[in-house]
């Protein structure tokens, strides 16, 4: 028998861990408040706290008052049966024990719900209606969005508690039937008379018990199958998602008698334990189960012998539903459809005037801009251009559009000797600069023209940087520690380094308390007892870009291609965040990030944070989401309306191409609102295919800037071809746009259904037949230099399409960098290759001036920069013939030596 005294034991023990458990979790919450606090949002941080203890002390104090009841009736029961009634003090340790119990299991009760339901439970009393009813149950869709995720959340506690409580009661009982120390003796009425007792008494006890719960739970998988009901909304049985004919005509009405069911099985249960009686118990359940399956045979029936052949009529009004709420869900109801007029009806005098449409052709790649920012200004092991972004700027008076890159501190390519703890947290804390240049223009090398460049950074226009310093990026992943006894680094200057001291506003006071906690926390000796951490000292802390936004605002759904922008001389970083969902009705579910599936999406909310003080701002710029609505109705201090935002900002806000690539993807089916077309897959569209370097892929939506049919000027503007199904040619382009009060607007221009319009893949089909062309790749693209193709460019221009393609070349030698060569152009039935996008307009149409494009749109004639840029340029020229003469590759070896001399002729003249 476990005596009293080893159940304390026990129970002092679990309880000291849970205590120790405690303390460490507070340790965080400090810390987090602290950082709240830092960032202005303590009211985000107590907002949630509130409501898990709204949530959380409730659930504990009623779990607890029902254990603590519960476990002490079986106790009495226990003792009442043991062999010593008299002798009930051996079992006063029980109490103890049942106190601590009910402490962890209603602890872990409340705080399990808190966390699950905190979020729920305030969207549920905080929810704005959709104005928008389901068509199955006529409820407006709020109830599926905001308030049965709480209901359902509530009720499956209940149930669980329920059961738990169950099992409890048959665990201890049958233990108290098995116990060798119970003999079954008790006192009658009359105190001096003992009477025997037998085990069918102890049986009786818990079959009324279960009998209870029995009926309690019967009752609630009634109330379950009502909620059930509400789940057809989402059915995959049919021919399209949601309810069908089946589900309405049967599985519906086979919740409905199951609701009933339930109910007085539950009573048939309640009597038939309480008599014993068996065959009353299995009454209920055998008639749920027989329910349950006849449901499923019949609905069997139905599909294959109703609704398979004649399942347009069945499923006409259900696929309507599917095609109206599918294109709500994912925002397409506002896409406007234009008839594209097309006409091969470009000449030199429409291309003067589009002149701003052609300067911003892109010949250039952001993945080999990448490899030539890492090796060209990467200047150090330690820094790294994480990705190429891609954006807008007005450059000295021009609409321009450019590749942008920060220059971030990467600690784990520090050398090894490097890697101290000092120089992790202390010393290297922050990247420098960025680097810009136009995607319409290359220099001689076919390498990126460079607009910001070098440490600290250089500009050669209106856009400057004058706070370079990046402390919170995509790249900082580690904590570190600002104004220490040691100055940081800033950057390298020649065989010396520049060295800083933060003064920003990031970051946490470094006191002894903090210093203790931190330490704990982080399980680091060090930042406790570091003698270069002062009073003054300030941790910064989450300064990963994505885990600072997420920690914020969990709930929110993140774009994973954050983007620099250049405001006003200081670094900000942009990020996107979307309100998803997947319970919107009806809608078909398509998959998002990381194998998300959601049938609801808005970019509702745009994000800054600055990347020198670590500053976040959430801005609201689509009022008319629900969910963002909510979102603002809990966190009102969170949320600023969108016309708060910087005009310096505003003009760099773009659509993101994740959620563009989603809309095109599920508008290839749902572009088709008439069921009938829509079910027999009439018009279903392919995102058209292109050549991209060596393989064969669809085309990637493409950030441009154009003026399309119906704009008053260029606008910026994202894009995606479409080609019908497992056909070629081009039958509608879909454009995002972007500036101003045309932010967010949807538009696809639909090609002219009687005539054949050349798509991507029959443009590179034409490449591969050109015998000019085909012949100088062929000789490029042998031993020691291989040929690569850019993306296929469709690039509407008024009510013509205009097909441009950079080829890109390649050496074998390892630190080789793809190059820009020659540029195609396609238009009508020609097809041209030249070494500039200007030389290859003009000889398509017949031009024998250079009208229509500046001088930035081609490959330069000489190299051009300073003179200490023209140095570095020779210097990489030499390098990569002087690899290219050790392999053995003498074309490559030729051109590089050509190239040097353009360089050395350009030198020439900057030096008269």
């Amino acid at each position: 028998m476990i005596t009293g005294r080893k159940v304390w034991i026990f129970s002092v023990i679990a309880l000291l861990l849970v205590l120790l458990f405690s303390i460490l979790s507070l340790s965080g919450l400090i810390i987090d408040y602290q950082w709240f606090k830092e960032l202005g949002y303590t009211q985000v941080f107590f907002t949630r706290f509130i409501a898990e203890l709204k949530i959380g002390i409730p659930v504990f104090i009623i779990v607890f008052i029902i254990m603590y009841i519960y476990l002490q009736k079986i106790k009495r029961d226990f003792i009442k049966f043991s062999t010593d009634y008299s002798n009930g003090h051996e079992f006063r340790g029980y109490n103890f024990a049942i106190i601590v119990a009910s402490l962890i299991i209603s602890l872990i009760s409340s705080v399990s719900l808190a966390n699950n339901l905190w979020s729920k439970a305030l969207s549920y009393f905080n929810s704005v209606n959709f104005n928008i009813n389901d068509p199955l149950f006529k409820k407006d869709i709020s109830l599926y969005m905001f308030k049965l995720p709480f209901i359902k959340g509530v009720f499956s506690f209940i149930t669980v508690l329920l059961f738990i409580l169950a099992i409890i009661t048959v665990v201890l009982y049958v233990l108290m039937y098995l116990s060798d120390s119970t003999r079954f003796y008790r006192l009658s009425d009359d105190e001096n008379v003992l009477m025997a007792y037998s085990n069918k008494d102890i049986l009786k006890i818990l079959i009324r018990r279960i009998a209870v719960f029995g009926f309690i739970l019967f009752v609630l998988f009634g109330v379950g199958y009502y909620f059930k009901a509400f789940d057809l909304v989402y059915s995959s049985r049919g021919v399209v998602f949601g309810a069908g004919y089946t589900d309405v005509h049967v599985t519906l009405f086979a919740y409905r008698v199951l609701m009933v069911v339930s109910v007085l099985a539950g009573m048939l249960f309640l009597i038939g334990a309480l008599m014993r009686n068996l065959k009353i118990i299995a009454i209920g359940p055998i008639v749920m189960v027989v329910i349950i399956v006849l449901s499923g045979i019949v609905s069997g029936i139905v599909q294959q012998l109703i609704v398979s052949p004649n399942e347009l009529t069945k499923e006409m009004p259900y696929i309507k539903y599917n095609i109206e709420y599918t294109q709500k869900g994912f925002g397409l109801d506002r896409v406007k459809r234009i008839d594209f007029n097309y006409r091969e009806s470009l000449t030199a005098k429409s291309l003067e005037e589009e002149k701003n449409t052609i300067e911003n052709i892109r010949i250039n790649d952001y993945r080999p801009v990448s490899q030539v920012y890492n090796q060209l200004q990467g200047i150090r092991l330690y820094y790294k251009f994480n990705d190429i972004d891609i954006d807008r700027y007005n450059i000295s008076g021009k609409y321009t559009q450019v590749f942008l890159s920060a220059r971030e501190m990467s600690i784990p390519d520090l050398t090894d000797q490097a890697k101290t703890w000092i120089n992790e947290h202390l010393k290297y804390t922050h990247g420098y600069g960025v680097v810009m240049s136009p995607v319409n223009s290359v220099n001689s090398q076919g390498q990126p023209i460079m607009y910001i460049k070098d440490i600290p950074p250089v500009s050669d226009n209106n856009v400057k940087v004058t706070r370079p310093e990046i402390y919170f990026g995509e790249l900082t992943n580690n904590y570190v520690i600002t104004n220490t006894a040691l100055k940081e680094f800033d950057y390298p200057s020649g065989a010396d380094n520049v060295e800083s001291v933060y003064k920003g506003k990031a970051g946490i006071p470094m006191n002894f308390l903090n210093r203790l906690l931190f330490a704990v926390n982080y399980g680091d000796i060090k930042l406790l007892v570091s003698g270069e951490i002062k009073s003054s000292s300030r941790i910064l802390i989450y300064r990963n870009i994505m885990e600072r936004v997420e920690k914020i605002a969990p709930f929110l759904t993140y774009d994973q291609d954050p983007y620099i922008v250049i405001d006003n001389g200081k670094l900000y970083w942009m990020i996107d965040a979307f309100t998803t969902s997947d319970s919107y009705p009806y809608s078909q579910p398509y998959e998002f990030f990381d194998g998300q599936r959601i049938n609801y999406i808005r970019n509702s909310v745009k994000v800054v944070v600055d990347a020198y003080n670590g500053s976040v701002d959430y801005y609201i710029v689509d009022k008319s989401d629900p969910v963002a609505m909510v979102y603002k109705n809990i966190f009102p201090e969170l949320f600023k309306d969108g016309s708060k935002m910087p005009e310096g900002l505003k003009k760099h806000i773009r659509y993101p191409q994740d959620l563009f690539d989603l809309q095109a993807d599920v508008y290839r089916n749902y572009h088709m609102s008439n069921p009938t077309v829509f079910y027999n897959r009439e018009d279903y569209y392919d995102i058209a295919k292109e050549k991209y370097y060596d393989k064969t892929q669809p085309e990637e939506s493409q950030y441009m800037i154009a003026k399309l049919p119906g704009m008053e000027k260029e606008e910026y503007v994202l894009t995606i071809p479409f080609t019908p199904s497992q056909k070629d040619n081009l039958v509608a382009y879909m454009v995002a746009r972007m500036d101003g009060s045309n932010y967010g607007k949807l538009e696809t221009y639909v090609m002219p259904k009687g005539m054949t319009i050349y798509g991507p893949m029959q443009i590179e089909a034409k490449i591969d037949n050109n015998p000019d062309i085909s012949k100088e790749l062929s000789l490029w693209d042998q031993k020691g230099s291989q040929v690569l193709r850019g993306n296929t460019l469709a690039i509407p221009i008024r009510n013509s399409i205009l097909y441009v393609e950079p080829l890109y070349i390649k050496s074998d030698a390892r630190e080789s960098i793809p190059e820009v060569k020659r540029v195609i152009v396609a238009y009508d039935n020609k097809i041209v290759m030249e070494e500039t996008l200007n030389a290859a307009l003009n000889k398509i149409f017949n031009i024998t001036t250079a009208t229509p494009q500046p001088n930035n749109n081609q490959v330069s004639a000489l190299p051009t920069g300073s003179v200490q840029d023209l140095i570095r340029q020779a210097n990489d020229l030499y390098q990569k013939a002087d690899s290219a003469i050790k392999a053995g590759d003498w074309s490559s070896y030729g051109d590089y030596i050509k190239r040097l001399g353009d360089i050395l002729k350009a030198l020439s003249k900057t030096t008269k």
